[in-house]
């Protein structure tokens, strides 16, 4: 299997602000150039685009190839369901909005202390065991967003999982929240093999700072800068594939001429990027990854990725030089239909779902701040 997979997550929009309203002639001919050039992994879940993207991986994919053309991996979050019967209902669900019939890959999804307590009081993992010995699951595995002693813990607790799910990339190899260098290296010990997600950062690091820039124009300037993080990931011993959430048609081919003759990164390339990471570093104000889980349930309905990413570029501005810049005017023109920054109540049920655990309610306090 070629290791680039299409993540179904942020998928091109026919009406911006709604995650829901898919383009879905764009997303065909995506998979199309997807399926043309031997790719073959799809990543979908339970609430991606508002709860649209399996329905959508239905019409674009499932419908349109044989079954067994293509592998299609999908999740369940701990935040969905309360019981067993709950549970049962939204994997019934899911074979419904796909129709797909079985699923390749099926994960918990998105787990850290909390979530993973609920899945083992209500037996989730052995459940996940008997959807594959029903053939209703191919692989069972998990996404996980947290630290690499509790993954440790969770694998030695359960080494019937056959792979794990992981945030990687160059700029949170290094990070103290993240700490992805060191969870790779527990699924390594494991032998369990690493499916790699966030490997652009939601974006991050296909739009980076000049200085960055420069570095990596200097070694290769037909090169993207999203082709240095996809490359960055896949390189890694025991990455099985690469999952890319990729939003349009230029960046299906962009990403498609990094990985379909894929070449590794070599000592000086990696160091490269490191020396990336570094200056990244040095101005983003909040590692927002743009995944949206906080949004779905804000009783306010504030665009929190979508505010944490103009703050991130005005933080990245001279501001002192230009005093204002268009970034204004897209907060008023946001905040005109959702909520805005200041109008949070600071319930917390963005911060109990964001899998990077950032302080929402401290930096939309800098948002309104700043912007209003």
């Amino acid at each position: 299997m070629k290791k680039l997979g299409f993540g179904l997550m942020r998928l091109p929009l026919s009406s911006p602000g709604d995650a829901a309203n898919v383009d879905v002639e764009q997303v065909k001919r995506m998979v199309d150039l997807f399926m043309e050039a031997g790719f073959t992994y799809f990543d979908t879940a339970w609430m991606y685009n508002n709860f649209a993207s399996e329905r959508v991986a239905k019409e674009a994919l499932v419908s349109r190839y044989p079954r067994d053309s293509f592998t299609l991996a999908t999740k369940l979050h701990a935040g969905f369901f309360e019981d067993e019967a709950g549970r049962e209902r939204v994997f019934a669900e899911q074979l419904e909005k796909t129709g797909a019939g079985y699923f390749d890959y099926y994960l918990l999804h998105g787990l850290e202390a909390a979530m993973i307590e609920k899945h083992e009081r209500l037996g989730s993992f052995q459940w996940l065991l008997d959807k594959k010995a029903q053939g209703l699951v191919r692989h069972a595995g998990f996404s996980f967003h947290d630290t690499p002693e509790l993954l440790d813990d969770l694998l030695t607790r359960h080494p019937e999982m056959e792979f794990v799910q992981l945030q990687i990339n160059y700029l949170d190899w290094e990070s103290p929240w993240v700490q992805a260098r060191a969870c790779y290296e527990v699924a390594r010990k494991h032998g369990k093999p690493v499916i790699v997600m966030e490997p652009v950062k939601g974006g991050t690091l296909a739009n980076l700072p000049d200085a960055a820039k420069a570095l990596f124009a200097a070694r290769d300037p037909e090169a993207s800068a999203s082709s240095w993080a996809i490359r960055f990931a896949a390189s890694l011993p025991g990455v099985m594939v690469v999952l890319s959430g990729m939003s349009s048609e230029a960046q299906m081919r962009d990403n498609i001429a990094t990985m379909d003759a894929f070449v590794p990164l070599n000592d000086e390339e990696t160091a490269l990027c490191r020396r990336a990471a570094e200056i990244i570093n040095s101005q983003i104000a909040v590692p927002c990854t743009g995944c949206s889980y906080c949004t779905s349930g804000c009783p306010r309905q504030i665009a929190i990725p979508q505010y944490f990413s103009l703050y991130n570029e005005n933080m990245r501005e001279r501001l002192e030089e230009k005093g204002w810049t268009v970034n204004y005017s897209h907060y008023a023109a946001l905040s005109a239909t959702h909520g805005k920054a200041s109008d949070c109540i600071g319930c917390g049920q963005c911060e109990r779902v964001c899998p990077q655990h950032l302080p929402i309610i401290e930096n939309l306090k800098k948002v309104a701040n700043h912007f209003e």
